[in-house]
């Protein structure tokens, strides 16, 4: 049997230049299955799952996975291929700013990489929020990317997968869509029901570069 999916470009393109053989498991529950390939998470979500921009999408009602394998570029689990049909822009968009510098940090980095609970820990969604806001606005924060970087070992293969997605400017849905109209209360509060704190971090992170930058231009 073969499971459709969809994938983001980097999620497609890193897939195909991974080396075959079976990976780990990295997570597994009933909406979404978490494997490493080659240094990073590559996810697996259906329908009811968080859309992370590190993962494959597909129209599963639940999964009940035990191991995975890579072969020629795709993904399977339990020896079920899935295979990608349609790649999806998890880009956030782009807004106009006068900012040319980027916000201060929203907190000592040094600290924050890896610190909270689960899977993403809390300030590591903050972070992700004020990289994916300065992304949308078109301001490049190097000495913040490389304090970060540095730094990765300290957290989870998860959420340092998701920090460096929110540097290459890729977000959830929830995120992008609360960027287009960060005023609008109806999408702060969808982005802010987001797993059991990872919206509210990152919702926290995203206005605070917002805030700064708009301050600044």
């Amino acid at each position: 049997m073969v499971i459709p999916v969809s994938a983001p470009p980097r999620v497609r393109a890193h897939l195909r230049g991974a080396p075959d053989g079976p990976v780990p498991v990295v997570h597994r529950g009933r909406d979404a299955v978490y494997v490493e390939v080659a240094g990073r998470v590559v996810g697996v979500v259906g329908r009811r799952a968080v859309a992370v921009p590190c993962a494959l999408r597909a129209d599963v009602e639940a999964f009940d996975v035990t191991s995975a394998a890579l072969r020629g570029g795709e993904l399977h689990l339990d020896g079920e291929p899935l295979r990608i049909g349609r790649v999806v822009d998890v880009s956030v968009p782009r807004r106009a700013t006068g900012a040319t510098a980027p916000a201060p940090p929203p907190g000592d980095v040094d600290r924050m990489v890896g610190h909270g609970d689960g899977l993403t820990p809390y300030d590591d969604d903050v972070l992700c929020g004020w990289f994916a806001a300065h992304r949308a606005l078109g301001v490049a924060t190097p000495d913040v990317d490389a304090a970060v970087r540095a730094r990765l070992d300290r957290t989870t293969l998860l959420s340092a997968t998701l920090l460096d997605c929110a540097m290459h400017g890729e977000a959830i849905p929830e995120f992008t869509t609360w960027l287009a109209a960060p005023a609008d209360p109806t999408r702060t509060a969808a982005l802010a029901a987001v797993g059991h704190s990872s919206g509210r971090g990152l919702l926290q992170g995203g206005r605070f570069a917002l805030d700064h930058l708009r301050s600044a231009a």
